[in-house]
């Protein structure tokens, strides 16, 4: 027999056998615990990089392992299918998005087959074909039907490159879209939106439900949805029968407020706005207009403003308060206006001193003497808890409890009233692009807007549509698909022409996925009750507040439309951490130029093949931009798929960034080949006892291995078990492949016990070699059929123990003991050793110390 391991053999081999025997399908029955996990679909973008890899291979060894643990196992795969990079190679190559999309996912799904991953391909989906998308429209019209998708006329943001409309997520912290990199713009268009917002209270509290997950991730969460309890206040408008109304956090600050802002675009502007500043206010808006959100609201941005000659009472001095316009406040969020106390908010006072706005003290220091303290020019705000002054009847009150208090009094003149708000808003879905869902609402001049009706789902892309990724929705071009009756009563009628944001087809994937080829439901409920929630998630923290957050929200929706019964669609989640490549720097280059190709650098020497500049080097996330990645398919053709897993498994714990190194990608190589040959040298010894029996071990040497074996069980299960730390897990494997290679009973039974563990244990992680080398042993099934090994707690007592033996404190030799010694029995046979009995011959013992199952110490003078 050919004793070289040769994986690329072997990997076709299984990978063609486990298709044949439906090895990976999922079962049916339920009289075994289900047990579901699940990787983020992937974009098909047309090639696998190292980072889909180690998702994917991550989620493969829990899959497997849970098979071999007795779980009925659900482990699909599909493609997040639609969105605007296919729309931008269609424009740029000439080729329909559709074509472009499904060549990309034939190519990708061949990649993930090379992988040998135990996906059922029976469940696959893509979010781009008809039959997917027919109940994503399905499930718009459930929200619609809830109350809870709307149109409204909203200032969004406008990528004028991609000439799209985009999500507040989806502009990045320099105003730029995700996607194109332009500078984001603000538009005021009519969108649909979600109402998130009525969800917002449970989606908080239900992250408590949610042990499973990163703390990290349930934390960004709550800070997104941003809930803060204050008071609602309403200060009337000099000269008007208007109000305007304000949110604040700190109503105890309410006799300090100097100044009052509203949003430039607040509908009131124009109406306090006197004649005066008229021209300046225009000016001072329309600049403001064209500017993104994060532009205004950045930290370290100067905050500009300009006075509209209005004011306001402040209802609780009577005072008339000066009405400011500035940048930094978002009609969109809260009221659209805010109460300006510079004497205890940092950006108030900096904008304060800046425009010479009064600042007046309301609440001291708890240390301070209030009645002798001169409030008039503090050189700070002072936003910590304290003791309210200068407000009237409520002087003297620690600021905690006045906030009670002047709320309290606020309801009681009608002045206001307590209120809890939320930093999370409506999520706006609108996309003027072709490439996604079309909305499924016909706008009717009679009717308004009617709801595709069921029976005439899906409502399809059209073909023929010109692509150029300027000006409108090319959806809106197209009259003779925008041309409708109104089903309701056959008015001519006009199609809605936005699609939907890509992450609505993201919000429910995993739903589908239980019942994935149900023609004529969304899904069947029983299925997905059955096999929902994931138990076990896997993807990046780049999606712990769109996607994660989004689905959550699904689900709620669902449930409360009677279709699930469950609350939280995702039991436990791995955040993964990032495969990074070593990665060479022009520091005096800037942008994009700055990255140089490591294939155009000399390692020893790595300079800038133009300039001649040294360069530096450092680790970075592999990209192409970066030109650090490491094609997958290369290091298969060179290791095989095996060792590719065991490296991105065994070189750092799945959450945290791991760094490429060719040097430990071969000792993963290695070590296969070990396996391998330790196996190999078993099956053609003709002396070695081809069968493991479960018999007590005669000698020394028989018990240390069924020791070292059973503490390898006992490891590994526990690494695999609690929080997948699969590289220690990977190192208990080494371990027990060196015990076995120096282990002196070869022909022994417990020898066969330990190759046959080896065996089981590694198949998870490396799954071709070990069904060969399975097979090897004369195993007929598959050893990912097999049970996963449980170890025996006597196997686990040590017979004999070493024992140090210390001569004041310091070591001067060891000997071999019964384990079962008490202190007396230890003293004794270490004074009567050798070792002893050469350095306390003739000398006094003051002191013997015994520390049980390690040493004695002899303390002599």
């Amino acid at each position: 027999m050919d004793t070289r391991y040769n994986p690329a053999e072997i990997e076709q081999k299984w990978q063609k056998k486990w298709v044949e025997i439906g090895l990976d399908k999922t079962p049916t029955d339920s009289n075994k615990p289900k047990f579901y996990t699940l990787s983020m679909f992937p974009y098909p973008s047309g090639s696998l990089h190292m980072g889909h890899v180690r998702n994917y291979t991550i989620t493969d060894v829990v899959a497997r392992l849970k098979r071999m643990q007795g779980y009925r196992v659900l482990h699909p795969m599909g493609w997040d299918a639609f969105g605007l990079p296919a729309e931008n190679a269609a424009i740029k190559r000439g080729v329909a998005p559709s074509k472009w999309t499904y060549q990309n996912i034939d190519q990708m799904r061949g990649q993930l087959k090379r992988l040998g991953l135990s996906i059922d391909w029976d469940c696959e989906l893509a979010t781009c074909s008809s039959d997917y998308y027919k109940w994503t429209q399905w499930i718009f019209l459930q929200f619609f039907q809830a109350g809870l998708a709307y149109q409204k006329e909203a200032a969004v943001n406008w990528d004028p490159i991609d000439q799209t409309v985009l999500a507040n997520e989806q502009v990045d912290s320099e105003g730029r879209s995700w996607r194109s990199g332009a500078v984001v713009e603000r538009k005021l268009l009519r969108q649909w939106f979600l109402k998130i917002t009525d969800y917002a209270e449970e989606l908080l509290n239900d992250l408590d439900k949610l042990p499973g997950w990163p703390e990290r991730v349930k934390t960004m969460q709550a800070n997104w949805i941003g809930k803060s309890t204050g008071a609602y206040l309403e200060f009337p408008i000099v000269g008007m029968n208007e109000k305007i109304a304000v949110y604040t956090t700190r109503p105890d600050t309410v006799y300090g407020v100097s100044y009052l802002v509203l949003a430039p675009e607040h509908p009131l502007t124009k109406e306090v706005t006197t004649s005066e500043q008229q021209s300046a206010v225009e000016a001072f808006v329309k600049e403001i207009s064209n500017q993104s959100e994060l532009e205004r609201t950045a930290e370290d941005k100067p905050k500009r403003g300009i006075p509209t000659g209005g004011k306001v009472i402040n209802p609780f001095t009577g005072e008339g308060v000066p009405i400011w316009i500035a940048d930094y406040v978002l009609y969109e969020y809260g009221t659209g206006a805010v109460m300006g106390v510079p004497a205890h908010d940092a950006r108030d006072f900096k904008f304060a001193k800046e425009k010479d706005l009064a600042i007046k003290v309301v609440i001291a220091p708890p240390e301070n003497n209030v009645e002798t303290e001169n409030f008039a020019s503090p050189s700070s705000a002072y936003t910590e808890p304290g003791i309210v002054v200068n407000s009237g009847q409520f002087d003297g009150m620690n600021s905690t409890d006045a906030k009670l208090a002047i709320v309290e009094y606020a309801e009681k003149q009608d002045f206001g009233k307590a209120r809890v708000q939320y930093r999370l808003r409506d999520w706006l879905i609108s996309r003027q692009r072709y490439w996604g869902a079309p909305i499924p609402i016909i706008h009717c001049p009679n009717c308004g807007a009617v709801p595709v009706p069921d029976n005439d789902l899906p409502v399809e892309l059209p073909e023929n549509v010109e692509l150029s990724g300027r000006g409108a929705s090319p959806l809106a071009q197209l009259e003779s698909w925008v041309n409708v009756p109104c089903p309701s009563c056959g008015t001519p009628a006009k199609r809605e022409t936005d699609t939907m944001d890509t992450f609505i087809d993201s919000s429910w994937y995993y739903l589908r996925f239980t019942d994935a080829k149900n023609e004529n439901q969304v899904f069947d409920s029983a299925k997905v009750n059955d096999w929902m929630p994931v138990n076990q998630y896997v993807g990046g923290i780049e999606h712990a507040i769109l996607h994660l957050l989004y689905s959550r929200f699904f689900t709620k929706v669902l449930r409360d439309r009677g279709l699930l019964n469950f609350d939280e669609p995702f039991q436990h989640l791995l955040t993964q951490g990032m495969v990074q490549g070593l990665t060479y720097m022009n520091p005096n280059k800037g942008g994009k130029d700055k990255w140089i190709p490591s294939n155009l650098v000399n390692p020893a020497d790595p300079r800038d093949p133009q300039t001649g500049e040294p360069l530096q080097k450092l680790y970075a996330t592999m990209s192409k931009s970066k030109g650090n990645g490491v094609a997958p398919e290369d290091v298969i053709a060179k290791y095989g798929v095996d060792t590719a897993r065991m490296f991105v498994l065994f070189k750092a714990p799945p959450e945290k960034d791991l760094e490429w190194d060719e040097a430990d990608v071969e000792g993963q190589f290695r070590f296969l080949n070990r396996v391998w040959r330790l196996v190999t040298d078993f099956v053609n010894n003709p002396q070695s006892s081809k069968q493991s029996v479960t018999q007590n071990p005669q000698s020394k040497i028989e018990k240390d291995l069924r020791r070292a074996i059973h503490t390898a069980i006992k490891e590994v299960s526990e690494d695999v078990n609690s929080e997948y730390q699969f590289n220690t897990a990977i190192s208990e494997l080494m371990k027990l492949s060196n015990a076995l290679a120096d282990a002196k009973c070869k022909d022994s039974p417990i020898y066969a016990e330990g190759i046959q563990t080896l065996i089981l244990m590694l198949a998870p992680f490396a799954p071709h070699i070990a069904e060969e080398l399975w097979h090897l042993l004369g195993n007929d099934n598959s050893v990912h059929t097999a049970n996963w090994c449980q170890h025996d707690p006597q196997a686990l007592i040590a017979d004999e123990i070493t024992l140090v033996i210390q001569i004041n404190g310091k070591k001067r030799g060891d000997l071999q003991v019964p384990a079962q010694l008490d202190k007396a029995g230890l003293e004794k046979y270490a004074r009567e050793s050798d070792v002893a009995q050469r350095h306390i011959e003739n000398k006094t013992i003051k002191k013997t110390i015994v520390v049980p199952g390690k040493l004695v110490n002899f303390v002599i003078g």
